[in-house]
C-alpha cells in the first residue's frame, strides 16, 4: 500500500482504499465484535433482520461513543483513521456504527420490495450511494444524509465471496459531476428539498456502462475507506462460500460531514 500522497492519489482516483490489518484495528475488533454480537442478538433490533433472514440492517446499533470506544476498548484509531485526519484535519465525531450482517443465501427480496427492486438487488448488487433516500409513494432519492467518507471495519472472517463489498471504481467523478449539475444556482440549505433522482438514475447508467466493478473482500483488522459518493453495494453470496458461525458481519460509520450538503460538494477529498 502506498503511503502518503500516494495513498491520497489512489483514493482520489479510485474512490476507495483498504488498509492492511494494524494492531490498533485489530484490537478495537476484539472489543467491537462481541458488542456488535450482543446487538445482533438483542430483541430489540429483531426488525433488522430482513431479506427473509440473510441480512441484518443494522443501523445504529453497535454501542459506541463519537471517539469509536465500545465496551471498554480504547478509542478508534489506526492507519485509516490517519489517513482520514491528513484529509479531513480531523474525523468528525462518530455516530454509533452499523453493523451489517450478511448470511449464506443473500439476497432474498427484503420486506415490501418491489420485483423489480429484488432483481436490481441480485443483478447489481443494490449499487447505491449513501446518503440518498427514497420519499413518497413514488420512491423519489432526496438527499438526506451528507456523509464525509465510508469506513468499513470487518468483525469476522469470511470468504472471498461470502457478500463481500462491492464498489464501482471511479464512479465519484461522474457522481459528483452529476450532483453539481442538479445542485447548481440552489443554496446549500434548499440541496436536501431537490429531487434528484432522474440525475441519479442517469448518472447511475453511465457509472454501470463505464466504471471497473471491483470486490473489496476484506477481514478483520483491515480497514475499507470509500469516498462518499463512490457508488457500492454487496455481491450475493456464492454457493460454498464459509463464514464465522456469525455471517460476514462489518461495522460501518459514515459521519455526517459539519458543512452539509456545501461541504458534500466540495473539493475534500
Amino acid at each position: 500500500m502506498n503511503t502518503g500522497d500516494g495513498q491520497r492519489q489512489v483514493f482520489d482516483r479510485n474512490g476507495w482504499l483498504i488498509f492492511e490489518a494494524d494492531r490498533q484495528v485489530s484490537d478495537w475488533v476484539g472489543y467491537a465484535c462481541p458488542a456488535a454480537r450482543g446487538a445482533v442478538r438483542d430483541p430489540a433490533h429483531a426488525q433488522w433482520l430482513d431479506c427473509d433472514g440473510t441480512w441484518f440492517v443494522g443501523v445504529d446499533v453497535l454501542p459506541n461513543d463519537a471517539q469509536g470506544r465500545v465496551a471498554g476498548s480504547p478509542p478508534l484509531s489506526g492507519n485509516a483513521l490517519a489517513f482520514i485526519k491528513r484529509c479531513y484535519g480531523d474525523v468528525p465525531p462518530l455516530h454509533s456504527a452499523q453493523v451489517s450482517v450478511t448470511y449464506p443465501g443473500y439476497p432474498r427480496p427484503r420486506r415490501g420490495e418491489s420485483a423489480g427492486a429484488a432483481r436490481y438487488r441480485l443483478a447489481r448488487d443494490a449499487a447505491h450511494v449513501d446518503g440518498l433516500r427514497a420519499q413518497g409513494r413514488d420512491r423519489r432519492r432526496y438527499l438526506c444524509e451528507p456523509h464525509g467518507f465510508i469506513l468499513g471495519l470487518p468483525l469476522t472472517v469470511a470468504a472471498p465471496t461470502a457478500a463481500p463489498l462491492v464498489v464501482w471504481e471511479g464512479s465519484h467523478h461522474i457522481m459528483r459531476e452529476a450532483f453539481r449539475g442538479a445542485f447548481d444556482g440552489h443554496a446549500p440549505e434548499s440541496c436536501a428539498q431537490i429531487d434528484v433522482t432522474d440525475t441519479y438514475v442517469a448518472a447511475r447508467k453511465r457509472v454501470f456502462e463505464s466504471c471497473r466493478r471491483v470486490t473489496l473482500p476484506a477481514q478483520p483488522g483491515e480497514a475499507v475507506l470509500l469516498h462518499r459518493m463512490t457508488l457500492h453495494g454487496v455481491a450475493p453470496w456464492q454457493d460454498g462460500a464459509e463464514a464465522d458461525p456469525d455471517g460476514r458481519m462489518i461495522a460501518y460509520f459514515r459521519p455526517e460531514m459539519p458543512g452539509g450538503i456545501g461541504q458534500w460538494m466540495g473539493a475534500q477529498p
